[in-house]
């Protein structure tokens, strides 16, 4: 299939008024931090575990071995998610217990809804 398939062929002119507003620039960058965040499938597998473990959250300790990973290199990735607003991070004691952000993912979702 080539791209002149799936565009109909223009009625009148080129330059025809769009059907609804396109997303902002504001929208975009809030959605371009969102996606890289979640463009790793390491960064995907810990949103994935996190979201696997209970109301507690999930805890540092129980993340990096099932990776593979080194403890520095899970920390980068759930720090990005952290940043992005996807994931918190508590403090309990000497270990970082992480959860989802609630409505995070919905949040991307509806983003996404807005293309």
């Amino acid at each position: 299939m080539s791209f002149t398939d799936l565009v109909p062929a223009p009625t009148t002119s080129c330059s025809q008024a769009p059907t609804r507003e396109s997303i902002g620039t504001d929208t975009a960058n809030t959605m371009a931090i969102s996606f890289k965040a979640l463009a790793d499938p390491t960064r995907l597998r810990l949103v994935s575990m996190v979201t696997a473990h209970a109301e507690g959250g999930a805890c540092m300790c129980d993340l990096t071995e099932p990776l593979g990973l080194s403890q520095p290199t899970v920390s980068h990735h759930l720090k990005v998610l952290v940043e992005a607003g996807i994931l918190h991070r508590a403090k309990r004691g000497t270990w970082a217990y992480y959860i989802l952000v609630p409505g995070s993912l919905d949040s991307i979702a509806a983003l996404l809804s807005k293309i």
